[in-house]
């Protein structure tokens, strides 16, 4: 990402300089005062958000702002928006957060857990069901389904470091480390928390309207990711030679429940999938609400301590706000020079006829690209797109669902290998690069489908 990031700002500036040096000066400007007055005016409206352009100056009586000073008050006036607007996350963040507190405190991640064992027994058969790689798996997919990340992590190394008992190449990821990162990378999504509070953030009058499309979009990618890695696995087999014996560690299995009843689930979230792209909009004003008052009721059904566990949740909501605003500057101030110098404007508009022949607009191509490398950067990028193009349109609802039903591929990778030492990879980059391009196109044919029956 580091990489990303340079390239970003040295283009921006590049072309920002190289304008500054051809461009010609435009005529004389209006009475100092006037202009000093008008600009103050100016910076105020932008900042607020309620025009892009004051109307003092209309295009053909714009005063002289070369491209190099643009830049340079597009950067200080971006970076101010990004803590503003990490700020206002703060709110809702605590929110969500506090209610999924309480179904993780409820045991709502185990009843989860329970419902996809007997799938991950069969996509996992060199893995023994009582072993703790398995028992590890199941709840790290289980809270990516509900969103709760914080807790997946975790999970997630332990079953790493569970699975590398049961490697008998160290150093060489096995099938079962592939095919589990491709299921997390590409993890369905029930609940994309984070992606909610940040349409409402920057004012979506349907923020939880992505909930079927995020579903649809990770329900298509999670099945090609484990379609691809179990096709792929016979091009990249284990290395010959000499090999550990396993430890054969036992642990106490899940319990799940009977296979008819997670057949009977699936099936009723299949089923979910189209009415709930049908009749979105009229559903979408429910979401929050219900949800929220469900979780409230089951975790008092359970005899949750409901008030501490939900102050306990907010409280992460607060440090994850803060924790997340130098990231958020960072991208946005990036995406900011690309937008101001022009760069930015140049690329999509001749990689628009491409794009486009697929469904995908040119100004949302930024977001493809980024999301592998960087979840913050993306973030900063989703904003930006929603800012410029509005949270509710086409492009808003594209980003958006880019952004929750796909995950950081190489930042898992990096972080989950690096836990137990994996140096050979096999073929999982690959698998996780061509399930990031299905999901891209699973995104806009679910919000191609979203807006066709909701236009």
């Amino acid at each position: 990402m580091n990489r990303v990031f340079v390239a970003m700002i040295a283009i921006a500036f590049g072309w920002t300089a190289v304008r500054e040096v051809t461009e010609p000066r435009a005529g004389p400007p209006a009475a100092a005062a006037e202009v000093v007055d008008a600009a103050l005016d100016l910076r105020v409206a932008r900042l607020e958000g309620r025009v892009d352009r004051h109307p003092l100056f209309p295009p053909e009586r714009a005063p002289d702002r070369r491209p190099m000073k643009a830049l340079t008050e597009g950067m200080v006036d971006t970076a101010l928006t990004a803590v503003l607007l990490s700020l206002g996350l703060a709110g809702g963040m605590s929110l969500f957060l506090g209610v999924m507190k309480l179904a993780e405190a409820a045991g709502l991640l185990t009843v989860v857990a329970r419902l996809i064992q007997p799938l991950m027994i069969r996509l996992f058969p060199g893995v023994p069901a009582d072993h703790p790689a398995m028992g590890a798996m199941i709840m790290n997919l289980s809270a990516n389904a509900l969103g709760l990340g914080n807790a997946a992590t975790p999970f997630g190394i332990k079953a790493m470091q569970e699975l590398d008992r049961l490697n008998r190449h160290p150093g060489v990821a096995t099938d079962a480390m592939v095919l589990f990162l491709a299921i997390n990378t590409s993890s369905v999504t029930l609940l994309p928390t984070t992606v909610i509070v940040w349409r409402e953030t920057v004012g979506s009058e349907n923020a939880s309207g992505i909930l079927p499309t995020t579903l649809l979009a990770s329900l298509i990618a999670t099945s090609a990711a484990i379609g691809l890695c179990l096709a792929m696995q016979r091009g990249w087999p284990a290395p010959a030679g000499s090999a550990r014996e396993p430890e054969q560690t036992a642990g106490v299995p899940t319990p799940g429940y009977a296979t008819w009843v997670t057949v009977l689930a699936f099936v009723g979230l299949a089923a979910a999938i189209p009415l709930s792209v049908i009749y979105g909009r009229a559903l979408s004003p429910w979401v929050i609400p219900v949800l929220t008052v469900g979780l409230f009721s089951y975790a008092t059904l359970r005899g949750v301590a409901v008030y501490e566990q939900f102050v306990e949740g907010a409280r992460d909501g607060i440090e994850v706000s803060l924790r997340i605003i130098p990231y958020l500057v960072a991208m946005l101030v990036a995406v900011n020079m690309l937008q101001t110098s022009g760069a930015l404007g140049a690329m999509t508009h001749a990689l628009a006829p491409l794009t486009a022949w697929f469904g995908l607009p040119a100004e949302a191509l930024p977001m493809a690209l980024i999301r592998p490398l960087s979840g913050s950067g993306a973030s900063g990028v989703m904003v930006a797109a929603m800012r410029e193009h509005g949270p509710d349109s086409y492009i808003g609802f594209l980003v958006s669902t880019i952004q929750g039903s796909s995950e950081t591929t190489f930042y898992v990778l990096a972080v989950y290998f690096g836990a137990v030492k994996i140096r050979n990879m096999r073929h999982a980059p690959w698998v996780g690069i061509a399930a990031d391009a299905i999901g891209v196109l699973a995104s806009i044919l679910a919000v191609k489908l979203y807006f066709a029956w909701n236009s």
